[in-house]
């Protein structure tokens, strides 16, 4: 039987073979997020079936379910599944181009450099009265500048006739601790109110998503993943080495130029409105990576969903176990990706 099936466009120009089976567990993904968003949107104080909040997505619904859900759920929903959607490509991205499976954002301290440019964002641009001097729209900006020079620091201080994954991720982890520190120097000097509120945030919450964060978050990432699933195929040649894939063709210092630039992007808008969500681009390539392998036209595509799926899970977890506390998405997500990281260190400490 043929699990794959050609797609031509313009004459055959433009092709591409289709995994019937990868195929299946995308469909199959997709209807459990939409089934996980529109349950989660239904959560909370106030309890509303599935079938009210698809009422209300459709215009109707009382006035009171329409507030709760438009109002209140559906920002920090939608922020929740663009942050684990950017965090499981980038995480993909990083793990392909590297070749490391122990890479991710927040473990190689990208994560972090976009947390230290976000706080020093609002701690610089704040006046006496705490409120900021320029528009939030240039947050996202800041956050991408902060992760893309993390970024380049990194993998220029582990460059030594290659880059070593072993060397990569030590240094890495090294950054990260002192990102931390950045951010809590960012906190002190900023107005006073700030400490409290980027304590939550960095953790990593979508708690006071509004619209305004949608309506920039969402086309942000949309053509960011598009860009990502457009350049990452060629992401599978250099599985086999450098030295292979530029001998089939491949640019391969501009192809990794490109793909940092991409997984840097998407991090920082995730960090700029979602904060330091941990370890979701860790584990979401890995589990799609079990479900269709490891071919990037189908990794991430899947690895974008279970991000989605973790977050919500984990934002949900949080402000309704807890109530009427609030716990931040990312205390839940490190819970499960801190024990599932020693793992991997375990599994590969040979390797």
């Amino acid at each position: 039987m043929n699990h794959y099936k050609s797609i031509r466009f313009l004459n055959g120009k433009v092709s591409f073979l289709l995994d019937i089976r990868s195929l299946k567990v995308f469909m199959t993904l997709a209807i459990f997020t939409a089934a996980v968003f529109i349950i989660s949107t239904g959560i909370g104080d106030m309890k509303i079936s599935p079938l009210s909040v698809l009422q209300v997505f459709f215009g109707g619904g009382t006035e009171m379910e329409q507030l709760v859900v438009r109002s209140f759920r559906l920002p920090r929903i939608i922020i929740a599944v663009m942050a684990g959607i950017s965090l499981a490509v980038a995480g993909g991205i990083l793990q392909g181009m590297i070749r490391n499976p122990l890479a991710s954002p927040d473990i190689l301290g990208i994560t972090g450099g976009a947390a230290v440019a976000a706080v020093g964002f609002l701690a610089f641009f704040s006046n006496s009265s705490n409120v900021l001097t320029v528009s939030i729209k240039w947050m996202p900006l800041a956050a991408f500048t902060g992760a893309a020079i993390i970024a380049f620091l990194i993998y220029g201080l582990a460059w030594k006739r290659g880059v070593s994954p072993f060397r990569l991720v030590l240094i890495g982890i090294g950054i990260s601790a002192l990102m931390q520190a950045f951010t809590t120097l960012m906190m002190i000097l900023g107005p006073i109110h700030l400490a409290s509120q980027a304590n939550i945030w960095i953790t990593g919450t979508v708690h006071g998503s509004t619209w305004t964060n949608v309506n920039m978050l969402v086309p942000w990432t949309f053509i960011l993943v598009l860009a990502a699933l457009l350049i990452s195929r060629r992401l599978n040649v250099q599985e086999l080495g450098d030295d292979i894939a530029t001998s089939v063709g491949v640019k391969v210092q501009s192809q990794n130029f490109w793909l940092l630039m991409i997984s840097t992007a998407l991090i920082g808008g995730s960090v700029a409105f979602a904060g330091g969500i941990g370890f979701v681009g860790l584990m979401a390539p890995h589990m799609a990576r079990r479900l269709v392998g490891s071919s990037f036209g189908a990794l991430l595509p899947v690895s974008a969903l279970i991000g989605g799926i973790l977050v919500m899970i984990a934002d949900v977890i949080g402000r309704t176990l807890f109530s009427p506390l609030e716990i931040p998405a990312g205390v839940f997500t490190a819970g499960i990706g801190a024990p599932y990281f020693i793992y991997l260190l375990f599994k590969t400490r040979n390797s």
